[in-house]
């Protein structure tokens, strides 16, 4: 590939584009305006330099191109070519198309012309038509530059820093303030030719000498014109490094052909023609003295310079010794130098592997690797590169005082090679530091992101543990209406707390990303946890959605039981209290004296039975209500759904109730049929009553005052009167089955009865004195079934009835006073202390009474009716569920409150 094409496949391009764009910078336009000069007086220089091989130069570069012909000459003179034939013309379009020759003949040699027309350089565009001759430059002057296969501007400086090496005080490293005082210039004119500069005398602190010994010399005996001003060099900060460019690129063409001279040894001694025969020496008696002469003359001309020779001998061993010296310097340069080169290159592969297991304790391992490479391996080659540059320095300075051409080592294996060398394995280190640092803080991080995500992940496990069992758990299926409430408002807070943990799962899945993407060694049961993570958000998702539907549904029927129940309770609550009340009035007991009050009673009967139908009515509608829950319980299932939370009341308590006052009635009928044949019966026995009072009242009231006038009078005597007296008592005693009659009509007693009570009385009063004493009294009731415990009650009991029997305490009962309490106890009328009594024997004379005992004793209905209303007793001997029957029966009377 030629030079042409290589510029054409951009070697040239980017060195171009950046030289391009910074002269066309607005920073370097504004450099121009205050250090214009520089760059115009050197590109100037240049273009003379080349046209005055032409017998033509220019004054003025931005106008002397502006009609293109000088443009074209100058191309034609440094490229040999010949360009196309110019337009003569003085007009505007005459000129542009001159300079349009020149810029297309420029673009045919590969070069890009970035932002350069033909207009700007006829208008007389400063910073356009330098930038055109800067492009001109790089292409025909320093773009051939090849140093190792370097770009151009790196070749050249490459070259500059070869060249100038050996000398002190000189250190190219760029194109400007390397050049600034001046030593680099004379270096490289004494590098190539001594003869010109004594480079000794010079000195650092005198630039502007310097600068105008290199650029005299140089345009004196090098033909190199001055391009460069001193001054404008030593007071600028940054020299302009293209015009510095352009005058180097002069010394490296001037340079480039020169040939070592090289001095030829002659021989000491070139072999002689034998002048004399030996046959003739031989065999003639006399040889010719002068032919002997002639011949031994040669000798002495041959062996006359011995001892110089010796003396030159001498200087040469000495000569030699040093340079044997040197060359043993320069072959241990050498031989350091391809060693240290060599560890270099070894070493360069190691620190530029970046390769590691991706775990923490493989880098740490690798960095205590370089940590023993710093320790051990490399401090000896420290050593070795400053004995390297101490033995060059010392070979150096033996050849500079012996007059010596300064050493040039092979290529590659200079100073500055091995500097570069150098400062690549510490670049190397100082990358390999760096990734080293990295890549710790990388695996750090990584650890930090790993710790995080699994204290993230365990934290939210934790939270999950058991919600996946919630979410699909049926019990809320068991639950009552409120309960049901409180559980969607719990699953309602769950949601809220499931939508917050929504950032959590997404953090957790962003560090998953972030390890995978920093090459987290253990990367895959982080992603596999992460799955496991988000597929269980996904079900967590859906089986949220799902309950909370389940729990809608299950709400929705749970109100409608609710409803129900509601309006069971609404309904049944009085419906209920009219059965009680109901039930009260048909079991009630009444007392009646009169036949207008049993026919009111059964009046009034008769119009509640009237109302019977319309209960019915009431009553089978609350138990649809009933029956319905109970369709819907049944088809979904529901577990304690028949409980009404808004009632104790049941439809088998209503049924129950229902039936029992069904019951009643007719019961109730009959005891209303009952009383009112008693009623009229007592009516009857009225009348007769009254029939009899109104005879036996008047007799009585006779007798009464014949006695009364017996006693008052006081006729006759005593004998007369106790005779008349004793006339009245039998006629009394006569009269008695009249009394008698009447008594019984009173009492409501049959003649049995009465029979039985005389029999028994009789019979304990066995003085026949017509009285019982308290213990034959309390035997009398006990032969008559009336049931006297022997307890300590049983004791209050019976002084309860002598209190009642013998009110006067005379200590005796007297028959009509047994008479008067057994009538009282054998007929319907009932009282108070007739009812504690017949609770008693019920109870077995205990002072309470328990509810199994009053169902076992009584209708169910009336037993409940007496449970329900009883006060609990609270007496010392209370056992749980013992009831108070005297409160309650005093209470049925009227002589006490429930």
């Amino acid at each position: 590939m030629n030079d042409m094409e290589a510029y054409g496949d951009g070697y040239m391009a980017p060195e171009e584009e950046w030289e391009r764009e910074g002269l066309l910078d607005p920073a370097w336009e504004k450099q121009q305006k205050k250090f214009h000069t520089l760059p115009q007086n050197t590109f100037t220089a240049w273009c003379n330099s080349h046209l005055r091989k032409a017998g033509t130069a220019i004054e003025s570069i931005e106008d002397d191109f502006r009609n293109g012909l000088k443009l074209m000459l100058l191309l034609e003179v440094i490229s040999g070519e010949t360009l196309p034939r110019p337009d003569r013309g003085k007009m505007r379009f005459h000129k542009i198309a001159n300079v349009n020759k020149a810029l297309d003949y420029i673009a045919s040699k590969g070069v890009k012309l970035v932002s350069i027309g033909a207009e700007e350089i006829v208008d007389g565009n400063l910073k356009m038509t330098l930038g055109m001759i800067w492009t001109i430059i790089l292409r025909f002057a320093i773009q051939d530059i090849s140093v190792e296969e370097m770009t151009a501007k790196e070749g050249l400086l490459l070259w500059c820093q070869r060249k100038t090496a050996p000398y002190k005080n000189v250190n190219v490293q760029n194109f400007h303030l390397s050049f600034k005082d001046g030593l680099a210039f004379c270096a490289l004119i004494h590098r190539h030719r001594p003869d010109l500069i004594d480079y000794n005398k010079l000195s650092k602190d005198n630039p502007l000498e310097n600068l105008n010994t290199a650029f005299d010399v140089a345009e004196k005996y090098l033909d190199i014109p001055r391009m460069l001003d001193p001054d404008d060099l030593i007071n600028t900060p940054k020299p302009d490094e293209r015009a510095i460019m352009t005058y180097v690129s002069c010394y490296y063409h001037a340079f480039q052909g020169a040939q070592q001279v090289s001095v030829k040894k002659n021989a000491c001694c070139s072999s002689s023609p034998s002048l004399l025969k030996t046959t003739y020496m031989r065999n003639t008696a006399m040889p010719d003295e002068r032919a002997v002469m002639t011949y031994v003359s040669s000798y002495y001309h041959c062996f006359s310079g011995a001892q110089k020779a010796e003396t030159a001998a001498n200087r040469i061993c000495k000569v030699l010794k040093v340079n044997q010296e040197n060359e043993r310097l320069m072959e241990e340069y050498e031989r350091l130098a391809s060693d240290l080169l060599e560890w270099i290159r070894r070493t360069l592969p190691w620190l530029a592997n970046r390769q590691t297991d991706n775990s923490l304790a493989g880098c740490q391992k690798k960095l205590e690797e370089y940590r023993t490479y710093r320790r051990k391996h490399k401090p000896p080659r420290v050593e070795q590169k400053a004995k390297l540059e101490t033995n060059f320095n010392t070979l150096q300075t033996k050849l500079r005082l012996s007059n010596r051409p300064a050493y040039m080592p092979t290529e590659g294996k200079m100073v500055s090679d091995i500097n570069k060398a150098w400062r690549n394995l510490e670049l190397a280190e100082k990358t390999f530091e760096d990734w080293l640092l990295s890549e710790m803080m990388r695996l750090e991080r990584l650890e930090h992101l790993a710790q995080k995500f699994k204290h993230k992940a365990d934290a939210h496990e934790d939270w999950t543990a058991g919600k996946e069992e919630m979410l699909t758990s049926q019990h809320f299926r068991q639950c009552k209406l409120n309960e049901l409430k409180a559980l969607k408002k719990k699953h309602e807070a769950f949601e809220s707390d499931l939508a917050a943990h929504q950032d959590r799962v997404e953090q957790i899945a962003a560090i998953a990303q972030e390890l995978n993407t920093l090459e987290y060694h253990d990367s895959a049961s982080v992603n596999a946890r992460c799955q496991r993570i988000c597929d269980q958000w996904d079900r967590l998702g859906t089986l949220t959605q799902r309950r909370r539907q389940a729990l809608d549904e299950a709400e929705k029927i749970l109100e409608k039981i609710d409803v129900l129940h509601l309006e069971f309770a609404k309904r049944a609550a009085p419906f209920n209290n009219w059965l009680d009340g109901t039930r009260e009035d048909l079991v009630d007991m009444f007392i009646v004296h009169t036949m207008e009050e049993i026919q009111g009673l059964m009046d009034a009967h008769a119009a509640f039975k009237a109302t019977l139908g319309e209960a019915d009515k009431e009553y089978n509608s609350i138990v649809g209500l009933v029956r319905e829950v109970e369709s819907i319980v049944k088809q979904y299932q529901i577990p304690g759904g028949l409980e009404n939370p808004y009632t104790t009341l049941t439809a088998m308590d209503l049924t129950k109730k229902w039936s029992d006052v069904r019951q009643l009635v007719p019961q109730r009928d009959g005891t209303l049929a009952a009383e009112l044949r008693k009623q009229q019966n007592n009516e009857l026995l009225r009348r007769q009553f009254a029939e009899k009072a109104n005879v036996v009242g008047p007799w009585i009231e006779r007798q009464l005052d014949a006695v009364t006038a017996i006693g008052l009078g006081l006729q006759g005597t005593l004998e007369d009167q106790l005779h008349r007296l004793k006339e009245y008592e039998q006629a009394v005693y006569q009269y008695k089955t009249h009394l008698e009659e009447l008594e019984k009509i009173h009492q409501g007693i049959t003649q049995e009865q009465l029979n039985e009570f005389r029999s028994s009385f009789n019979h304990f009063d066995k003085n026949r004195t017509g009285r019982l004493a308290p213990d034959e009294f309390k035997s009398c009731l006990v032969s008559l079934g009336y049931s006297i415990g022997k307890d300590r009650q049983g004791d209050i009991d019976f002084q309860r009835i002598l209190a009642i029997v013998d009110p006067n305490n005379s200590g005796y009962v007297h028959f009509d006073a047994f008479l008067d309490f057994m009538t009282r106890e054998s007929t319907d009328t009932d009282t108070a202390e007739q009812v504690i009594d017949s609770f008693r024997i019920l109870a077995g004379d205990k002072p309470y009474i328990l509810p199994d005992e009053l169902r076992r004793e009584l209708p169910p209905d009336q037993a409940e009716y007496c449970i329900q209303r009883m006060p609990p007793y609270k007496g010392p001997s209370a056992i749980p569920g013992a009831l108070d029957y005297r409160s309650f029966s005093t209470a049925l009377y009227g002589e006490s409150d429930l």
